[in-house]
């Protein structure tokens, strides 16, 4: 690969059509080299609508792949409850993290939220939620979690890894190394959190050592500072986090991936392509920019820049695409479309329940 298509790789773009692709989404693939796309709800569905069109988002997706010198990485926040982008009929409507009753029924849901995702061409889904849900005023986790307990957490974490990997899908643990315990949304602000690591040893970390010990191969940073490992730089954008923490201390050796860099906490202080810089430099091997085409270009032409200035070294980045090569690599083939996927239930998880109520982007 060239410079450019390895610094590609390390990308993880969204666009703005609904139902097909925009100029954005062609760019991102064949001129940034993108290593990876990410579905949002104003992909799969216009405003004021509410039936989503499965097919029509296996033709969108399968159009991008058709774009890509290299298989794309199709990503989606498929958690259920307020954040689930293909979150009504025909798709199942998962309920919140925090009203499920047992490992075996997170399996069994994971499983069938899945095959769906499978089937239209999704390849990863940004789930579970590995957060403990500790902090009632949490404006952003909330039901979002498993609930308040580390070791239910951790349980119920472990079965929705192996439900999505039995269904193809590549899982992603998110918000490292927690984001349960804020008053604070880092869609729009910065988090701290004061607490020593001993308790976070205690809290925190077990699901996350429970998901990586279950073979989850993508761990998802949290924009979020935690001054007793870090007092400058937030987890996505700190060595002694995401190296030190992640990869030397948890063992993990799978890919990591930022939170959406456009999000104010880090975008208002650094700047997207300045954090995708230093977030590279800090162990992250792919890199979430969901919203905006100039802000991905910038942050392009500023990994480049830093390889060639040696700011970044020639041997993070190769370890980087590397490990996005060994992510590729286990995906499954993707399947047939098939529409009698859609509008039942398998594994006795639940079936479509509720109204779909739009999320955060």
């Amino acid at each position: 690969m060239t410079l450019g298509e390895k610094v590609g790789q390390l990308l993880w773009l969204g666009w703005h059509e609904c139902l097909g692709l925009d100029e954005q989404a062609i760019r991102c693939v064949q001129e940034l080299h993108a290593g990876g796309m990410i579905v949002m709800g104003r992909n799969v569905r216009k405003p004021g609508e509410s039936a989503i069109n499965a097919a029509g988002v296996r033709k969108t997706l399968d159009a991008l792949q058709s774009r890509a010198k290299i298989p794309l990485l199709i990503g989606v926040d498929q958690e259920g409850g307020r954040v689930a982008r293909l979150g009504t009929t025909p798709f199942t409507l998962a309920p919140p993290a925090g009203e499920i009753s047992s490992a075996l029924e997170a399996r069994n849901l994971a499983k069938t939220v899945g095959e769906e995702l499978a089937t239209v061409g999704i390849n990863v889904n940004f789930a579970p939620v590995a957060d403990v849900n500790s902090n009632p005023e949490n404006p952003v986790i909330g039901d979002r979690s498993f609930g308040a307990s580390p070791i239910d957490v951790a349980e119920k974490v472990v079965a929705q890894v192996s439900g999505y990997l039995g269904a193809g899908v590549l899982p992603c643990v998110k918000h490292f190394p927690g984001h349960g315990d804020t008053a604070t949304d880092s869609h729009f602000a910065l988090p701290t959190l004061p607490h020593s690591l001993e308790t976070m040893e205690s809290r925190e970390l077990v699901p996350f050592r429970a998901g990586i010990s279950a073979g989850c191969p993508l761990v998802m940073t949290a924009h979020i500072l935690f001054p007793a490992l870090d007092a400058e730089l937030p987890a996505t954008l700190s060595e002694k986090i995401l190296t030190g923490l992640l990869r030397e201390a948890l063992g993990f050796d799978g890919a990591i991936v930022t939170d959406c860099l456009e999000m104010k906490a880090v975008a208002d202080r650094w700047g997207t392509a300045r954090a995708a810089v230093l977030a590279v430099k800090a162990g992250a091997d792919l890199l979430l920019i969901c919203h905006t085409w100039e802000r991905q270009k910038e942050a392009f032409d500023a990994l480049n820049a830093a390889v060639e200035s040696g700011e970044i070294p020639e041997s993070r980045l190769d370890d980087a695409v590397s490990r996005v090569q060994k992510l590729k690599a286990q995906l499954a083939p993707t399947p047939p479309f098939d529409p009698a996927r859609f509008g039942g239930t398998s594994s006795g998880a639940a079936s479509v329940i509720g109204e779909f109520a739009p999320s955060v982007e």
